[in-house]
């Protein structure tokens, strides 16, 4: 399970990326601020998961 949410959050993190990129390029502020928000929750996913680990062992 750790490896599809850790996997889940670089998807995220891409999907994120690549939506605030489109905004940038056709100027659409809306999906600039849906690819930053796409990425932050893709960030705290991650740092959970990292969490978990520090955890785990």
């Amino acid at each position: 399970m750790a490896a599809d949410e850790k996997a889940q959050a670089k998807v995220e993190q891409t999907k994120g990326k690549a939506k605030e990129a489109a905004g940038r390029t056709v100027g659409n502020e809306r999906l600039t601020a849906e690819g930053r928000a796409d990425q932050v929750k893709g960030d705290a996913r991650q740092a959970k998961e990292k969490t978990k680990d520090t955890f785990k062992h």
